[in-house]
């Protein structure tokens, strides 16, 4: 039944820390006419099974989404890539704003602080990056030790 909504599909595994992954992803436009939503595309199903090396500790997760890229765009390989490079994305960033900023620690708790302190860590982390860094900690302890080099990074 499933298979008529979705007629596209495409399966990939992954072996690595400590567990197998597959992932299945099925897209189709066979909706397209009956979702109002801007700029679709296609939509698509991703299922994850997850065991451990031992085939055992079973989990699985179904999530679905929405692109605008065309079929012609993406198959179902390339929405598959693009969804896992989003949270690569997602997570390195998230990673960088827990362990270096210690950013889940924070005092700042009220009005717009936050969001402030949120902005100002972005701001670093960016810097770093388009600076060719790839230990922000590392570009941070090499800042801190002469605060010049971080008016540098501003062109200033």
């Amino acid at each position: 039944m499933i298979e008529n909504f979705f007629p596209s599909e495409h399966v990939d595994h992954d072996k690595g820390h400590g567990r197998i992954e597959t992932r299945k992803i099925l897209c189709s436009t066979a909706l397209n006419d009956y979702i109002e939503f801007p700029y679709l595309g296609q939509v698509f199903r991703i299922e994850r099974i997850t065991t451990d090396l031992n085939g055992e500790n079973l989990r699985k997760e179904i999530a679905y989404g929405i692109t605008s890229l065309s079929t012609e765009k993406a198959k179902p390989e390339k929405v598959l890539d693009l969804v896992r490079g989003h949270w690569s994305i997602e997570n390195s960033l998230h990673w960088v704003r827990d362990v270096t900023f210690d950013e889940d620690r924070s005092q700042v708790r009220t009005g717009s602080g936050p969001r402030i302190m949120a902005s100002l860590r972005n701001l670093a982390i960016s810097l770093f990056r388009r600076c060719g860094s790839l230990n922000i900690a590392e570009s941070l302890r090499f800042c801190s030790w002469n605060p010049a080099r971080s008016l540098e990074l501003l062109g200033i």
